[in-house]
């Protein structure tokens, strides 16, 4: 299907001779619509790269979602754990957000299953690892306790000659009580969230949790599905890794100095859409902290005897996954990668591009917020890329010129498809229905057509009433791309008026070349 906007091409010889009947203005093109690029899978190390095709072949899904996902899994096992020192005090965490939007219907959840395995085993086997010393932990805890209230309860039936003896040595047994405290069951992986319950996870987990979802409900909890009011401040600095402080019931107020939170998202195409109008999302820079993906759905178009997974494919994922995530799990200290001298030129080269792109009229002023923290994406990017490609000792090696150039390509995917999302946010509700009905006009070559005509010839569904087509001739004749006729006179017998008539401007039916 020709794309609207591309209605320009080859009716540029169409001179104002050449064309009968009434003088028309040169029409105005709608926004245009992009073509977006394809997720560059070839970028990501080769058996992550063969897990996100295998994957996408399987379930006859678009690269984009699997790949979006392998990197917030990666992400997951490195984040809080690791850190990228671009040079000098400027440090990126390893976290993500990421969020693909697709329609129902397209096995989002099979993907998420599939990707996040090696990942919830980790978890179980954290969990199992832990099990000693967590039933260690439980026990002082209790002991300290029990300890604790007899001694209160000696010192309150002690005779008044003894009491304050008592009562100090219950104080003392009763501050050791509140200091011991069993560790949480290990967790990576949490659903749609409430902030609050991120932040008390947060402060269980060690500084870290992922929030990994095949649907989009986590925009309506932050919009305040609960609450009434926005609430983003955990997830604002759980990008950043800001100092978080968490107020927990019974307990004393606990400091995340580095939280870090990565979020792998897929989301319908109208939530993504409406995740603007959530109140200070943009101007507190919510909406710029994620890597958006607008793939082109593949229902109706599906392999029904796609290639399974290879089992050498499938099990070398799980180890890779697997084992990082279990080598970092215990870090307190987050290890910090360097960048050698080759790396750190390409993300100099990298740099100079973006800023020469977001002053007025450059290419990426209309998303500077999202495009200000572009160089900090690719080095998040580039330090996943590394430790996917080093998954036994990565943090060890110096990040290199080879993931920094691929996480550039990640990058300059996710700039493209920014772009569209951010326009699609601020478009009019109305400018995709008249790029359907532009289309329609140009590929049935009408020179004139009422508006019963149009309802009746358009595909079905894509308006469920007739009257649904006005706000797109209203949009299209402000563009100068039709143009209604005068009604004719009544003839005063009654009976349902004509349908109104349009007339479509020439270069929808450009005359015939020689």
């Amino acid at each position: 299907m020709t794309a609207p906007d591309d209605l320009w091409e080859g009716f540029e010889t169409v001179e104002a001779e050449d064309i009968a009947g009434p003088v028309w203005d040169e029409p105005v093109p709608l926004a245009a619509r992009r073509d977006l690029p394809p997720f560059p899978v070839k970028a990501l190390p080769g058996w992550l790269a063969a897990m996100v095709t295998a994957v996408a072949e399987e379930t006859q899904t678009p690269l984009d979602l699997a790949g979006c996902l392998a990197l917030a899994v990666i992400a997951t096992a490195a984040g809080g754990r690791v850190t990228v020192c671009v040079r000098g005090h400027w440090r990126e965490p390893l976290n993500l957000y990421t969020a693909v939007a697709l329609d129902p219907g397209n096995r989002k959840s099979a993907v998420f299953a599939l990707m996040t395995a090696p990942l919830l085993a980790a978890e179980r086997e954290l969990v199992e690892l832990s099990g000693p010393v967590r039933a260690e932990a439980e026990t002082a805890a209790r002991l300290a306790k029990t300890a604790a209230d007899k001694a209160m309860a000696k010192a309150a039936a002690a005779e008044p000659e003894q009491r304050a003896k008592l009562t100090a040595e219950a104080i003392e047994l009763a501050q050791a009580a509140e200091e011991v405290h069993a560790p949480a069951k290990p967790q990576l992986v949490a659903d749609d969230v409430t902030p609050e319950s991120a932040a008390t996870l947060l402060a269980e987990q060690g500084g870290r949790i992922s929030v990994l979802s095949p649907e989009g409900g986590i925009f309506d909890i932050i919009a305040g599905r609960y609450s009434g009011t926005p609430n983003m401040e955990i997830f604002l600095k759980g990008h950043a890794g800001d100092m978080v402080r968490v107020n927990r019931q019974g307990r004393d107020a606990q400091h995340i100095e580095h939280p870090a939170v990565t979020m792998g998202l897929a989301v319908q195409p109208e939530v993504l859409e409406s995740i603007g109008a959530i109140k200070g999302a943009d101007g507190r820079g919510l909406l710029a902290r994620y890597l958006y993906a607008k793939p082109e759905s593949l229902v109706g178009r599906r392999n029904l005897t796609p290639d399974l997974i290879p089992e050498e494919t499938a099990t070398a994922y799980a180890r890779h996954v697997g084992g990082l995530t279990l080598a970092l799990a215990d870090w307190t200290d987050p290890a910090v990668l360097t960048l050698t001298e080759e790396a750190d030129a390409v993300m100099l080269a990298y740099q100079r591009v973006t800023e020469s792109r977001l002053g007025k009229g450059g290419t990426l002023a209309p998303i500077v917020k999202w495009a200000s923290k572009r160089d900090g994406a690719v080095a998040r990017i580039a330090g996943l890329l590394h430790l996917a490609t080093h998954p036994e000792d990565g943090w060890r090696r110096p990040v290199d010129a080879p993931a920094l150039a691929a996480a550039t390509e990640l990058v300059d995917y996710f700039t493209a498809h920014a772009l569209d999302v951010f326009d699609a946010m601020g478009a009019s509700p109305d400018r995709d229905t008249a790029h359907t009905v532009l289309t329609h006009l140009h590929e049935a070559r009408l020179t004139g057509f009422t508006k019963r005509e149009l309802f009746r010839a358009l595909p079905k569904g894509a308006f469920k009433a007739i009257g649904d087509l006005d706000p797109a001739l209203d949009l299209l004749e402000e563009h100068g791309w039709v143009r209604r006729q005068a009604p004719p006179p009544r003839s005063g017998r009654g009976g349902r008026p004509p349908s109104p008539r349009y007339d479509t401007h020439p270069r929808l039916t450009p005359p015939p070349t020689a």
